[in-house]
């Protein structure tokens, strides 16, 4: 590869902000840190917002159209793919940090390799699952005791998704690697023409409107593969137009063909992380298990006040992703006391956003929540009391987001996961337990603060005296491995 595409980024970014990088993205070593983190932060926080709502606006149209027993196949069959799609992140995160500490040593070549081996593990994998899945639906719906009613039509609604999984494998691989070289923006448009197209397409497919054929819950699925494969042409197409870090051209897309050696860092650090999805979701599967016995308006409020936490826990996730990235560039470029400093803003900017949102839906909670329930449900009170005794909770989430993105940016990903366990089960499960027979469903509201103070105070204590500066997750180059045999 020539030299000009491996030169040091400018010396000096401009004013307030990060230096803008040769083929996109941003030099996060450099410039205002709280600025730049929140050029970054915000983009990915609009995608996570445009993927909730993109959700909730395809629920609406198959509850209104199709009835409660094709919302509940959705339900099943998007379980399905969010189990799917949480093993994706893992091993994306992986890529991400991998990209992002050698962007941070200018090794654009070491960064495209990454991508290259990271796109075509799952280019192959999300096939074969895709192929298996496919033929495997109606065993994997037995698996999940989906309701006899909705058993057939979310078999009809999982096979169609499991032929959207290639690109949507794919384009989230992608664009969690662009953010890895400092680009959150082009993730974030790719993500408005893909709701754009889902939600709009959704009734087309479902009622056939236009002249298009008339699906039924298989239109919402089709409508979900039409907006992913187009999307994924658009990121493509993007890339190269642009020519952004990212791209492989000419003898470069021989780096599709994975690496052993990135291959296994991405699966050693990939499969940890990943799994720290799958606790979070068996925990509050766990934890909805023992809430159903408390009575349906206890379960019917405890549902919508999850609607509200989804959008409340948005910052702290969008704030640790960009953390992650910026401390991966900065790890790359050795700049130890930057990697601090980004935590630290990483808190704060967390706390300030987080306090507000979580003051703002307080102080309206009682009209928003009655959107679900009506406003004479008994549920209506619970779901406040629920909201106001455990939404502070996020401030300390948050808190703990942002150290797991700095210390999984030098590869720590095994202490997350622990943390994450011990802080889900034995502490909040054990103190549901130990506190449900004096407190009754209290115990469910109390201990969520409980475990979240637990996950902080021990992220905090793993962050000040944990080996996790001394972990990477580097391989040598050729470019290095040719520099070392030289010297």
């Amino acid at each position: 590869m020539a030299d000009s595409e491996t030169q040091a980024m400018p010396a000096e970014p401009p004013a307030g902000g990060a230096a803008r990088r040769p083929h996109g993205g941003r030099d996060l070593t450099k410039g205002a840190i709280a600025s730049t983190l929140l050029i970054f932060a915000l983009p990915t926080l609009g995608t996570n917002i445009l993927q909730s709502l993109n959700g909730s606006i395809n629920a609406i149209w198959v509850g209104r159209f199709l009835g409660e027993n094709a919302l509940a196949a959705t339900s099943n069959a998007n379980l399905v793919l969010f189990l799917m799609l949480a093993a994706v992140f893992g091993f994306g995160l992986a890529a991400t940090i991998m990209i992002g500490q050698n962007m941070g040593r200018r090794d654009i070549e070491a960064a495209r390799r990454a991508m290259g081996t990271a796109v075509g593990l799952f280019a192959i994998a999300s096939i074969v699952i895709s192929i298996a899945g496919y033929w495997a639906s109606p065993a994997i719906l037995h698996l999940l005791a989906t309701p006899a009613d909705a058993a057939a039509l979310a078999q009809a609604y999982l096979r169609v998704i499991f032929i959207a999984l290639p690109p949507l494998f794919v384009m989230t691989v992608i664009t969690m690697g662009m953010r890895g070289t400092g680009d959150s923006m082009t993730p974030f448009l790719i993500m408005i023409l893909n709701v754009l197209l889902d939600s709009g397409l959704n009734p087309v497919f479902i009622r056939g409107l236009a002249g298009a054929p008339r699906l039924g819950i298989g239109g919402a699925a089709t409508a979900t593969a039409i907006a992913a494969y187009v999307s994924l042409f658009v990121l493509i197409v993007v890339i190269y137009a642009r020519d952004l870090t990212v791209r492989l051209r000419g003898r470069e897309l021989r780096w599709l063909i994975p690496d052993p050696a990135l291959l296994k860092v991405i699966l050693v650090k990939g499969i940890p992380i990943g799994l720290q999805m799958f606790v979070i979701s068996f925990a509050g599967l766990a934890l909805m298990g023992l809430i159903n016995h408390a009575g349906v308006d206890v379960v019917a409020a405890y549902g919508v006040t999850l609607q509200l936490w989804t959008y409340i826990q948005m910052p702290a996730l969008a704030i640790g992703a960009a953390v992650s990235a910026m401390a991966a560039q900065n790890i790359g470029a050795q700049l130890w006391d930057r990697v601090d400093a980004v935590t630290r803003w990483g808190i704060i900017v967390n706390l300030l956003i987080t306090a507000a949102l979580i003051l703002l839906v307080t102080l309206v909670d009682r009209p928003v929540l009655a959107l679900f329930l009506g406003g004479d449900s008994l549920a209506l009170p619970i779901a406040r009391h629920i909201h106001l005794v455990a939404s502070w909770s996020f401030l300390m989430f948050g808190i703990t987001m942002v150290i797991f993105g700095t210390v999984r940016a030098n590869g720590s990903v095994i202490a997350p996961l622990v943390i994450l366990f011990i802080a889900m089960f034995p502490v909040r499960l054990g103190a549901v337990f130990a506190l449900r027979p004096f407190i009754g469903t209290e115990a469910f509201w109390w201990t969520m603060p409980l475990s979240s103070l637990a996950s902080m105070l021990m992220s905090l204590g793993y962050y000040r005296a944990g080996g996790w500066r001394t972990l990477h997750m580097r391989t040598v180059s050729p470019r290095e491995a040719a520099k070392q045999a030289a010297a």
